[in-house]
């Protein structure tokens, strides 16, 4: 049997919070993926959608980041270094190797950062006692301080980000799904 009754109305998104920015209607990763829904029906683009808005957001935040990391001399890649040093925790001593794994770069990357690091006096390479043929490298207390400020800026970029577009247990939530899908890719 047949109804004549409307279907119900949608569900108005829910207004943002004050001082948080309304989420756009379309973007530029929904462009890419109507295009791939033309020419190609079958595919499931919510992959795509998922990943291309992580990769430019990462790539945004990396420009935001490296602003506020520029009035203490350093960029993210010499940032990486004295914080990996820093978070270490006392004696903020690793050895080379230790920190080409923490921060995934190649071994040549690695001692040109350091190199610029020991240069500027926020660093010291010295032998290690245990291991003749291996190195010690430990952060200054200039490089510390410098460092402490630097993770602010930094931090207080993402928190800005964060807070224009989301509420606090949004975050939270984002965190969460960002770990759960984090841990069955790597």
């Amino acid at each position: 049997m047949e109804t004549n009754t409307p279907d119900p109305a949608p569900t108005p998104a829910p207004a943002p919070t004050p001082g948080q920015a309304p989420a756009p209607a379309h973007d530029a990763v929904d462009a890419i993926t109507d295009q791939w829904a033309a020419v190609r029906p079958d595919l499931d683009t919510v992959p795509m959608a998922v990943f291309g808005r992580i990769y430019r957001l990462a790539n945004a935040m990396r420009g935001r980041v490296d602003k506020a990391y520029a009035p203490y001399g350093m960029a993210l890649g010499e940032f990486d270094v004295l914080a990996t040093l820093r978070r270490s925790g006392e004696p903020y001593t690793l050895s080379p190797r230790e920190l080409t794994a923490t921060l995934m770069i190649t071994t040549g990357g690695m001692t040109g950062r350091l190199d610029k690091l020991e240069k500027a006096g926020l660093l010291t390479r010295s032998p290690d006692p245990n291991d003749r043929r291996g190195l010690r490298v430990t952060l200054t207390e200039h490089g510390r301080e410098l460092v402490d400020q630097a993770v602010g800026a930094g931090l207080g970029q993402q928190r800005a980000a964060l807070e224009s577009a989301l509420t606090e247990e949004e975050s939270e939530q984002l965190a969460g799904l960002l770990r759960k899908l984090l841990a069955t890719t790597v």
